[in-house]
């Protein structure tokens, strides 16, 4: 599979308020050069949504690019996605492990050094750390955990043989403090599109983790 350390997360809602489809929106970003994307349709059916990921996993496959799916297992596995991401309030990461197998992969997101000891114990290939700083895009309930949390929870992952994501409020300016405090990756959503040009953007985010 394929790892980067930009991974562009490709949400629905965000995409509706940019004036994209889901479909487009992950099109914009492989154009890019993005080659590691999680797909996010909380509010979308579920067939639909399993639709949805087939086709964007279909483009993937022709450019090499892994494709996570968040929170939904089910449709990971029916679409032959690279693997699922979940997180503190969904289906337990060993019950995911069940369902899509050994192969894909599993990120579990965490959000205090607790979350990110007990990850450690879970059946996973990579741990999200957030959120980083401030952010409107996701509610996740908890405080900013700023760069502290990044370099303790990749100094621990990094010890386990686990990658570390980190994610929340990452813009293009703050994405080389955060690299550069330890993680494996920057999470982003919001910025993406933040200059109508989500392929451009992604160009700027694989230019600047190649410099850091």
């Amino acid at each position: 599979m394929t790892w980067s350390a930009l991974n562009a997360i490709v949400d629905a809602e965000a995409a509706g308020r940019a004036g994209l489809t889901l479909g487009e929106a992950a099109s914009a970003c492989l154009e890019g050069g993005a080659r590691f994307l999680q797909i996010r349709a909380k509010d979308v059916p579920g067939g639909r949504f399993l639709r949805e990921a087939s086709a964007i996993i279909a483009e993937a496959d022709r450019v090499g690019a892994t494709v996570i799916i968040n929170d939904r297992a089910d449709v990971a596995r029916l679409a032959r996605a690279g693997g699922v991401h979940v997180g503190q309030d969904d289906l337990d990461p060993a019950f995911v492990r069940r369902i899509v197998g050994a192969p894909a992969m599993v990120g579990y997101s965490t959000h205090t050094i607790e979350q990110v000891e007990a990850a450690l114990e879970a059946p996973v290939d990579y741990i999200a750390v957030g959120p980083v700083y401030g952010t409107a895009t996701k509610a996740t309930g908890y405080e900013a955990v700023g760069l502290a949390l990044v370099r303790e929870g990749a100094r621990r992952a990094h010890a386990r043989g686990l990658k570390l994501v980190a994610i929340g409020g990452i813009t293009l300016d703050r994405a080389s403090d955060v690299l550069g405090a330890g993680a494996d990756a920057v999470a982003v959503i919001g910025d993406l599109l933040a200059t109508g040009d989500p392929a451009g953007r992604v160009r700027a985010y694989l230019s600047l983790s190649r410099r850091s």
